[in-house]
């Protein structure tokens, strides 16, 4: 089973494909503010690279933080977008193993419908001037 994994809880954001344990593909860059704005494309040219479409995904692992506000609330729109449109589940995980884990997840059917993420403490609004 091919799986997507997305981790954009850092400026650094990381896209990448897997089968099994082999990580087949992956992408990082240098996303910082531009990350609503390319990652999308990464996922597309991920996909376009291994010659696969996305009905060969049959889940997704993803980060689910602690980390960036932002990057976080960008990622778990677009993983589970991506999971509705395609009828698949999200392994929402975390820790230096999250791959493994979500996996692990994934095969054993035990992923979600909807990505749900940890941001590591309340989130630092500003608060609208008048």
């Amino acid at each position: 089973m091919k799986y997507l994994l997305v981790r954009t809880d850092r400026t650094e954001a990381y896209v990448g494909i897997c089968e099994g344990n082999k990580l087949l593909a992956k992408i990082t860059w240098q996303a910082g503010r531009e990350l609503s704005n390319t990652l999308n494309s990464k996922i597309d040219e991920l996909i376009d690279g291994l010659g696969i479409s996305y009905d060969d995904l049959k889940g997704i692992v993803f980060f689910s933080g602690p980390g960036s506000f932002t990057g976080l609330r960008i990622g778990a729109s677009v993983v589970n977008a991506l999971a509705y449109a395609q009828s698949i589940k999200i392994a929402s995980t975390n820790g230096d193993n999250w791959i493994e884990k979500g996996a692990k997840l994934l095969d054993s059917d035990e992923g979600l419908d909807l990505s749900k993420v940890e941001y590591g403490r309340a989130p630092n609004i500003t608060m609208p001037r008048k």
